[in-house]
């Protein structure tokens, strides 16, 4: 019940602040700063933040909704990360910024010194970074990095550069792991994508004809509408699995089973979502590339299907349960 309360508050938030228009808007470089104001005044940033903090104390399985509706609306902000981010930095008891915060877990030191987080996901729409390292984590500014986009169409991702990276004191500990956090995080907004392309997909095959009937009522087409409910609904349960905690943390194998099949259910529904609409679903007016992209671009952010099977694969080979299905059952039961 809670959980449908924040959806249908976030719903209304997200289709009057993140509606096709105001996406395109900002993947063409207006500010994502009036959205952002709403989403902080809404108070769903603080969801995660414990309750002493002045949050709401929630855990990843209350917000899973609010997760979906990211990904379903292709929000151009980074609402799940600065979720998570304002957890962290609450638990370590530093203050927290009123900008957005993306999220980083992999940091790159030169040999001049300068840091370097690489393709972060929404790097350019966000004024901070939690970055993390070896468990050991800080907040950077965006506006004094060196910010390079990744020249991919309508990409929010950055390549950021600090030169003077921040002192010793500036660096906190804490004990989440920002890949599979980041990997929970995504494979929610992956899921909530791929529920809005699937009903795109379904009202399309519906309303278009041919040969004087819809073309949903063509075998054809429907056996491939039925593969692709498959894929969004496994990717859905997954997705579950992956934020299925009572804190801010995912548990990490949690999290790889739910990246894992939700990036590999993102290019079959993909494909076959642009195969049932035809050349109308990769024009820039119709909207369907809005999502589309973003389950390419997603399902690569904090670790790609190849990166967390492997991980199954080895906790599995390291685990002493006597066989998969007791692993199963153990480990993600």
């Amino acid at each position: 019940m809670t959980d449908d309360l924040f959806s249908d508050a976030i719903e209304r938030l997200f289709a009057a602040h993140s509606t096709p228009q105001q996406v395109r808007a900002v993947e063409e470089g207006a500010s994502a700063a009036p959205l952002w104001r709403e989403i902080h005044e809404s108070g769903f940033a603080d969801a995660l933040v414990p309750e002493a903090q002045g949050g709401a104390g929630l855990g990843l399985m209350d917000v899973f909704g609010v997760l979906l509706a990211c990904g379903g609306h292709a929000l151009p902000a980074p609402l799940g990360p600065a979720m998570l981010a304002r957890a962290v930095l609450a638990e370590a008891g530093r203050e927290i910024p009123q900008g957005p915060i993306a999220i980083a877990s992999e940091i790159v030191e030169g040999e001049d010194g300068a840091l370097e987080c690489p393709r972060t996901a929404y790097g350019l729409v966000s004024e901070w970074v939690l970055a993390s390292r070896e468990g050991a984590c800080a907040l950077l500014a965006t506006g004094e990095a060196t910010l390079t986009s990744t020249e991919v169409h309508g990409s929010l991702e950055g390549h950021l550069r600090w030169a003077s990276p921040p002192l010793d004191r500036a660096w906190f500990s804490s004990a989440v792991d920002f890949r599979a956090a980041g990997a929970a995080l995504f494979a929610a907004q992956l899921a909530g994508a791929m529920q809005r392309v699937f009903a795109m997909t379904v009202r399309y095959a519906n309303e278009r004809t041919q040969f004087g009937r819809s073309i949903g009522k063509f075998q054809a087409v429907q056996q491939q509408i039925s593969v692709m409910a498959e894929q969004v609904y496994a990717a859905r349960m997954a997705a579950e699995i992956g934020c299925a905690s009572t804190t801010h943390a995912p548990d990490p194998l949690r999290a790889a089973v739910a990246k894992a099949r939700a990036g590999e259910a993102a290019v079959p529904v993909a494909a076959i979502a642009h195969a049932v609409h035809g050349a109308i679903g990769i024009t820039e007016e119709y909207d369907l590339q809005l999502f589309t992209r973003r389950l390419h671009e997603w399902r690569n952010s904090f670790g790609s299907e190849t990166y967390w099977n492997r991980i199954i694969g080895e906790s599995l080979l390291r685990d002493a349960a006597p066989t998969s299905l007791a692993f199963i059952r153990e480990r993600l039961g």
